[in-house]
């Protein structure tokens, strides 16, 4: 009863890859350090709780895809977003980002969870895997 109260403005529905970006990039896009979120939601894509996973480094900030399988299957998610961000300005992916986004992609699909898109963010730019077909 008390979730149904919440507003649509601190649950957003991230239904469009626009409220996807604008999220993300208001998230994480203006860190001093690599952070990497995860955006757990619904069935209908209203975000149930967004989470930083890990800080890392200027340059690097480590991931497990069992744990974001573990907290996907706690909170009953049925699709995820994973975003990071990239200090130096630059969204391009490395391919150690590549690699991750496709060991995250595999774990989730053994437990039924759909992983949307993996974002990467600046202040003035973003990357997203879906939109370039890399998942």
């Amino acid at each position: 009863m008390a979730r149904a109260e919440v507003p649509q403005t601190v649950r957003p529905s991230l239904g469009s890859y626009d409220k996807v970006i604008e999220y993300c990039r208001t998230l994480a896009g203006h860190r001093e350090v690599e952070e990497f979120h995860i955006l757990y939601l619904n069935r209908k894509n209203v975000l149930i709780t967004d989470e930083c996973l890990q800080k890392g480094s200027v340059c690097h900030a480590p991931v497990y895809p069992r744990e974001i399988c573990v907290r996907a299957l706690e909170l009953q998610a049925s699709a995820i977003v994973a975003v990071h961000d990239h200090p130096s300005g630059s969204p391009d992916p490395s391919r150690a980002d590549i690699d991750m986004t496709n060991r995250i992609r595999d774990a989730l699909k053994t437990i039924e969870v759909t992983l949307l898109d993996h974002v990467i963010v600046t202040p003035t730019a973003s990357f997203s895997f879906q939109a370039r077909g890399l998942l």
